[in-house]
């Protein structure tokens, strides 16, 4: 089981959604970066459950840092972060003991493995995205010491209803003040009436996530296997749910021409840029100094208060209700993750640019 990710600064997560608790270990983070206590509790405060329009399990998510700082900066040695599971009711998971839920990890757990964690899918439940967040968290800081790269990320989609206001007008300050993690009253209204329609029926609804990183340097990126484009988007779909990525003009540039899709460059005081962002400030592989801007397709939940057909351990299928706290959406609390993960890409090819 792949349980790592990055090169240089890397991220190591273990635990599952119903076991004593959920785990980082950050190692490659250089000594001396400033440790702040409280942007970690903040970080993991946006992405826990218990909030509006989100699951009913309410965790405090309080984090235990174990290794690695010392007098509030980091050693350079690994640094360990424990986060504790509080409010499992893992009896609602007792009939999913033989069953394979429907568009689930379970039947593929099982069938690689041989043996899997019914409670709440184990490794591959949502909770273990808190560990990237502690991990994205630590990122931020080291990002700190070095540049002045900011990243803002917003629920531009839910369901069929869009937001109007571009990725570039987003504004972090006005995402986090919204429970939705949108950044437009008007379309924020009608996803909220989509949720509650959703709880009504015992429904789940998908959504998009779409990110702007400012003040990104030209150069950052490593062609040919490890370009940012790439790592962002294996980042990207690493996280539970996920289903779709696409970068600047995206799937749209498929349905352009060259002439239309091609930024043209600029020069203002002395510094090249382009006056377009249609390749969303990557070429090559490799930054070229506009903000980085891309988008995240996630599905709806799979499990739903609805009875569906599942299969069986004895290859029988059965119709079940899926009883438990579930998202209406899980694309709200994609959010910080998403953070987590961009900061994460940025931070380990920060360090291999050398």
């Amino acid at each position: 089981m792949a349980n790592t990710f990055g090169t240089l600064f890397r991220l190591t997560t273990f635990g599952e959604s119903h076991g004593p608790a959920i785990g980082a270990v950050v190692d490659g983070c250089p000594a001396g970066v400033p440790f702040d206590m409280e942007m970690l509790r903040s970080d993991l405060s946006r992405r826990r459950p218990g909030q509006a329009n989100t699951t009913a399990r309410v965790e405090s998510d309080e984090p235990e840092v174990l290794s690695g700082v010392f007098e509030g900066r980091t050693t350079g040695a690994p640094i360990g972060v424990l986060v504790r599971n509080s409010n499992q009711r893992s009896k609602d998971y007792e009939p999913l003991r033989e069953l394979y839920r429907r568009s689930h990890a379970d039947y593929t757990y099982d069938a690689k493995y041989g043996h899997r964690d019914h409670r709440g899918g184990g490794r591959a439940s949502a909770r273990e995205t808190l560990a990237r967040v502690v991990g994205g968290a630590i990122a931020r800081m080291y990002l700190a010491t070095q540049t002045s790269v900011r990243v803002t990320a917003a629920v531009t989609a839910l369901g069929e209803i869009s937001t109007e206001r571009t990725i570039e007008a987003m504004d972090s300050e006005r995402v986090w003040a919204s429970d939705i993690r949108a950044d437009d009253p008007a379309s924020e209204a009608r996803m909220r009436e989509h949720l509650a329609a959703m709880k009504m029926t015992g429904d789940s609804t998908g959504g998009v996530v779409s990110v702007r990183v400012d003040g990104m340097p030209a150069g950052i990126g490593e062609p040919i296997y490890d370009k940012l484009s790439a790592r962002l988007a294996g980042a990207m779909m690493s996280i539970n749910g996920s289903t779709g990525f696409e970068i600047g003009a995206g799937f749209e540039a498929a349905r352009r021409t060259g002439s239309t899709n091609n930024d043209p460059f600029v020069v203002e005081d002395e510094v090249v840029r382009t006056l377009t962002n249609n390749s969303g400030g990557i070429q090559g592989g490799i930054s070229n100094g506009m903000p980085v801007i891309f988008r995240v397709a996630f599905k709806p939940p799979s499990s739903i208060a609805q009875s569906q057909q599942h299969a069986t351990r004895e290859k029988t299928v059965v119709d079940h209700l899926i009883e438990g706290r579930h998202d209406p959406s899980i694309v709200i609390r994609a959010v910080p993750v998403v953070e987590a993960m961009t900061m994460l890409v940025l931070a380990d090819l920060w360090r291999m640019k050398g």
